[in-house]
């Protein structure tokens, strides 16, 4: 029902919470589009049931369109994302009071099996940042960002997003604007450290163009490389050299984080270099601890 006496359109409402999420949350370009194309779903929807302004959704409505959801096919994961979407939109929508009443209840989200993030051997991510000689400049590019992605566990927005000014290889840090502009500072260690130095004073100058960006990776005509771009040009790489696990650059940050872990480092302290929130987020890491102890239990003990 609502209280205002106008009635909200969907595209006002919807660009409003955008907004809001923008501004507020700091959210990506990114987020953005992918909240944007979460609702146009309900919207679709709430039309379809002849809903043209945001007032007169319904709990009915949610609860059709968690149906549709259903019956569309789409798998657990991605309907649960939908649906996370549509609940932030109808909890900022009834603290505007364009929406009476809790609608959580009518949106629920999908029970999903806790898949442990993918991290691959210490051995695997030393083949793919090994020392090689080659000339071409992209390629050492490549590896001093890969090697700074796992050595201090970035995200690869977070990689392609630093500045020079981000970067301290004399003390040994990285200085990272995460998730919600939060800033971060987390310790790099000597290869990554000696593979930065490298790049910035034999590969980076020779990238650089007159009055070119102050990002720290750049692209052959010294732009800022972008999120697709790196992730592709490691899947070239990991074929190049041969590598019989899958890749990507997240795969190196969860094992980043594995690896911390499985060496005994301290759990806050993985937390806060993830720029984890919550250390709930990061305790599935110990979680791939143990599968890693179940795994060499069966391997190697007797009766395992």
């Amino acid at each position: 029902m609502a209280r205002g006496k106008r009635e909200l359109g969907w595209d006002e409402a919807v660009d409003r919470f955008l907004t809001f999420l923008a501004t507020e949350r700091g959210c990506s370009k990114a987020t953005l589009e992918a909240y944007a194309r979460d609702l146009q779903r309900l919207l679709r929807h709430a039309e379809q049931r002849g809903k043209t302004s945001l007032q007169a959704l319904s709990g009915a409505d949610l609860q059709s369109f968690v149906d549709a959801l259903h019956q569309s096919g789409l798998a657990a994961r991605s309907r649960a994302r939908v649906l996370s979407a549509v609940r932030s939109f109808c909890r900022f929508a009834q603290r505007e009071q364009w929406l009476a009443g809790d609608f959580r209840r009518d949106l629920p989200l999908p029970k999903l099996p806790q898949l442990l993030p993918k991290a691959v051997s210490v051995q695997t991510v030393e083949e793919l940042l090994a020392t090689q000689p080659d000339d071409d400049l992209a390629l050492q590019r490549d590896r001093a960002l890969l090697e700074l992605v796992y050595a201090a566990g970035l995200r690869v927005s977070e990689a392609v997003s630093l500045r020079l000014e981000g970067i301290n290889l004399e003390a040994g840090f990285v200085r990272v604007i995460g998730k919600g502009r939060k800033e971060r500072v987390v310790p790099i260690g000597r290869y990554a450290r000696e593979r930065l130095a490298h790049y910035l004073q034999q590969v980076r100058p020779r990238l650089a163009r007159p009055g070119s960006s102050p990002y720290l990776f750049l692209s052959r005509r010294g732009r800022p490389l972008r999120r697709t771009h790196v992730a592709r040009r490691l899947a070239q790489l990991v074929q190049r050299l041969g590598l019989a696990e899958k890749l990507t650059p997240h795969t190196l940050r969860h094992s980043f984080a594995t690896h911390l872990v499985q060496a005994g480092a301290d759990l806050r302290a993985v937390q806060l270099m993830l720029g984890h929130a919550d250390i709930g987020t990061t305790q599935i890491y110990t979680q791939v601890s143990s599968e890693h102890l179940r795994q060499v239990h069966r391997k190697f003990h007797p009766r395992g």
